[in-house]
């Protein structure tokens, strides 16, 4: 049982990975114009893993719990869902959405 709760951690760091690299793909990918496809397409990112890891990482120096942390999570995962779907990358939101959510399931359930 703990091979399978150490996958699920595993699962989770490539999920906030996947989450990057979306991100950054919709930046460079969404608007007209060189400079605005840079800072979206490295500061989207950026922002995320700052806010991510202020907030949500689990040696973060203001570590959220409970209805904020939650909430957080669903920014943090949801916003590579939705530039996916604005991207008509629908068949990705959805295996992207069904992964989240069952690592989230799990990671409630076993408390990590």
């Amino acid at each position: 049982m703990e091979g399978i709760k150490q996958t699920n951690l595993g699962v989770r760091f490539l999920l906030e990975i996947i989450a990057l690299a979306v991100l950054g793909y919709w930046g460079f990918k969404t608007q007209q114009g060189t400079i605005l496809k840079i800072v979206l397409g490295i500061g989207t990112p950026l922002l995320l893993a700052v806010i991510w890891g202020v907030f949500g990482a689990p040696k973060a120096p203001f570590v959220l719990s409970g209805l904020p942390f939650l909430f957080l999570e669903i920014f943090v995962f949801g916003l590579p869902f939705t530039a996916l779907i604005l991207m008509e990358k629908t068949t990705l939101a959805s295996l992207y959405g069904v992964m989240v959510i069952l690592n989230l399931v799990f990671m409630k359930l076993w408390d990590q």
